[in-house]
């Protein structure tokens, strides 16, 4: 009786609320949590509660609905027959409602699992940040199965179970503060990147202009440009070259990191197609790997390794309020604006709350002191200005995490952590006396560095 209640009263709702989400989608994420993770289960256990009275509680006379002799007398006695086929009907009809709308349910509650909202939203604190970086990402319009899960059982056995873990983790608030990186448990980095990219497709050199404001009364606007060697993994090139000889079929690289982050590798080895190594180790290899002992990793470099940082993406402080001089979002004409974002938003605030209000009264009160004429005259570029200085520092920085300006770093280039150096130091030797280069030119070409209006860009514009 307890089931029966139980699934006539959700069933309209839960109904309802289904193909509301199938022609509108619901786009609250915790709605549709209700929905699939509270609702879905009440009515399943409603009907498991149906059966259990039925097969289950011995003893008594409506148990006697489906005994063979019960049966056997309705069908041999033809008055009883015309309530038994009602009886059964009735039953089938029901049978096939509860089996449509568990259908639905497990259609619909499987893809709001594998929806980015119920990924980045439902466990708001802890993804929060992720979520964050992700929606700023160049890969914002992937879904977050696309890489952390993918096709095919294994991997998303494997998630489920992690995530059963994580929630647990959630509930229990015994989750680590930032989240540990590098994740071990993803799906071969590879497998995932190369399903939209191919390394070995990748030919030639790309120019890169890197844009940055100093930090002087005029804001003034620099650029570095490099010629980056992208090179080729093979395919139509004569041989693997430039950046991507890395991940070459020919040149399988490993290394043993001595460390979790992976920042530390002592020991790298080239595993070249006819079957020969090359292994270049530190000076202190046998020391680190000796400590690291059993927690040593070995690892195949993969684009995980240089990449590693691909969609949930914490910039620098000066690089995000670069990026929001240069897209227009902080105006480049308010004097020292670089150098006084700088000064605000790299101070330590015990909530993003906090820091929005902070940033907003110190710059009001600098411009208010130092140039008040200006913002008289430019009130609503002011305004623009310190949302935009706000929102450079949401972005990246998230007090209840423990994330702070630099504690995710990317491993692409060398500019904000060890990044290539971490292997190209040249006091990575093998024993032939080959050393791994530390050359400039080996990856790039500066063609101009943090220069006004650099004449290559003219040059190459035919100006």
């Amino acid at each position: 009786m307890i089931g029966a209640m139980m699934v006539t009263v959700i069933t309209p709702f839960l109904l309802g609320a289904i193909f509301y989400d199938l022609i509108w989608h619901i786009g609250n994420t915790y709605v549709a949590a209700i929905i699939y993770m509270v609702l879905g289960p009440a009515f399943i256990g409603g009907l498991v509660l149906v059966f259990l009275g039925l097969f289950f509680f011995k003893g008594r006379e409506e148990v006697r609905l489906f005994t063979l002799e019960y049966l056997r007398d309705y069908f041999n006695d033809p008055s009883k027959f015309s309530k038994m086929r009602k009886l059964v009907f009735f039953a089938v009809f029901l049978s096939c409602i509860n089996l449509f709308v568990m259908g639905l349910l497990a259609y619909r509650g499987y893809h709001y699992m594998e929806s980015v909202g119920f990924c980045g939203q439902f466990c708001h604190t802890v993804m929060n940040p992720e979520h964050t970086a992700y929606s700023n990402s160049p890969h914002s319009r992937v879904a977050c199965v696309e890489c952390h899960i993918g096709a095919g059982a294994t991997w998303f056995v494997k998630s489920k179970i992690s995530g059963a873990r994580q929630l647990f983790a959630v509930a229990l608030d015994t989750y680590p503060r930032p989240i540990q990186v590098p994740v071990h448990g993803l799906r071969p980095a590879r497998e995932t990147c190369e399903e939209c990219h191919r390394p070995e497709k990748f030919h030639g050199e790309k120019l890169v202009v890197r844009d940055k404001f100093r930090e002087d009364e005029a804001n003034t606007h620099v650029q570095t440009v490099l010629l980056m060697k992208i090179g080729s993994a093979g395919d139509r090139a004569k041989s693997s070259h430039g950046i991507h000889w890395h991940v070459a079929p020919e040149n399988r690289i490993t290394y043993k990191a001595s460390d979790h982050s992976r920042m530390v590798i002592p020991e790298v080895t080239l595993h070249k197609q006819d079957g020969t190594q090359v292994v270049f180790r530190s000076d202190d290899a046998d020391d680190l790997l000796a400590e690291a002992g059993e927690h040593g990793e070995v690892r195949e470099m993969d684009c995980i390794d240089c990449h590693n940082r691909p969609t949930h993406i914490y910039l620098p402080a000066d690089v995000a309020v670069d990026n929001k001089i240069l897209s227009g979002e902080i105006a480049q004409e308010l004097p020292f604006i670089k150098k006084m974002a700088m000064e605000v938003v790299t101070r330590e605030y015990a909530s993003q709350e906090e820091a929005k209000s902070a940033i907003a009264t110190d710059l009001n009160n600098y411009y208010q002191k130092n140039y008040p004429d200006l913002v008289q005259q430019k009130q609503a570029v002011l305004e623009r200005s310190i949302a935009a200085v706000q929102a450079a520092y949401a972005e990246n920085v998230f007090p209840e995490m423990n994330i702070k300006w630099g504690t995710y770093t990317n491993h692409i280039g060398h500019m904000e952590d060890g990044g290539c150096f971490r292997c190209h130091d040249e006091s990575h030797e093998s024993p032939g006396g080959e050393v791994v280069s530390q050359d400039c030119d080996t990856c790039h070409t500066i063609l101009a560095e943090e220069e006004e209006n650099p004449e290559v860009l003219d040059l190459l514009r035919g100006q």
